[in-house]
């Protein structure tokens, strides 16, 4: 398959979570994908999508709600997460694009929750971790999180953080900024 370059598939997920560990029988599992469409040319945030995912074997609790603000009755409005899956294959062609995500625990937890429940990977094989990425390309002395790396770049929050459309927009910019310094020589 020919990779295409026009576009980085920026995404963000977010999981069920709990303060300490999963109850008897539960496992983390993917509740919202949020994707935001980076155009390569113009370094311009083009799309903004989510997909919220109906969990298999876990259950939304306080915890969860109070970090996303999703809640089990949102979840459960949501859709397989194949389904999810294949929307990112066709409509997004993501086997073929890069794609990027703050630091690594989205591309491990969606490779987790595609093998648990026999679901193809979406995503080829190159992955951009835009948190490291951020951290080398601005010289800082450890990677930082997503909020702190918007401060210290002089971008603005925006939208509702812990949730996966918002938060992949917000790495869309850092991405965006970083892209465009290494292009100007200027941050």
């Amino acid at each position: 398959m020919a990779r295409k370059l026009d576009r980085i598939l920026v995404v963000d997920i977010e999981a069920t979570c709990w303060e300490g560990s999963p109850p008897p029988g539960q496992i983390s599992e993917i509740i919202e994908i949020g994707l935001c469409v980076l155009d390569v040319l113009t370094l311009a945030r083009v799309e903004q999508r989510d997909f919220l995912v109906r969990p298999v074997c876990s259950t939304v609790g306080p915890y969860c709600t109070q970090l996303t603000t999703l809640t089990q009755v949102d979840v459960d409005g949501g859709m397989p997460l194949a389904e999810a899956c294949q929307a990112l294959v066709h409509e997004y062609h993501a086997p073929a694009r890069l794609w990027a995500s703050y630091g690594d625990y989205d591309r491990k937890q969606f490779e987790r929750n595609c093998s648990e429940f026999g679901i193809s990977y979406p995503f080829g094989p190159t992955h951009l971790n835009v948190k490291t990425l951020a951290a080398v390309a601005h010289g800082w002395s450890r990677e930082v999180g997503m909020v702190e790396a918007l401060k210290r770049m002089g971008l603005p929050l925006e939208g509702i953080h812990h949730r996966g459309g918002d938060d992949a927009w917000n790495i869309a910019a850092i991405l965006s900024r970083v892209l465009r310094s290494s292009r100007t020589g200027c941050g």
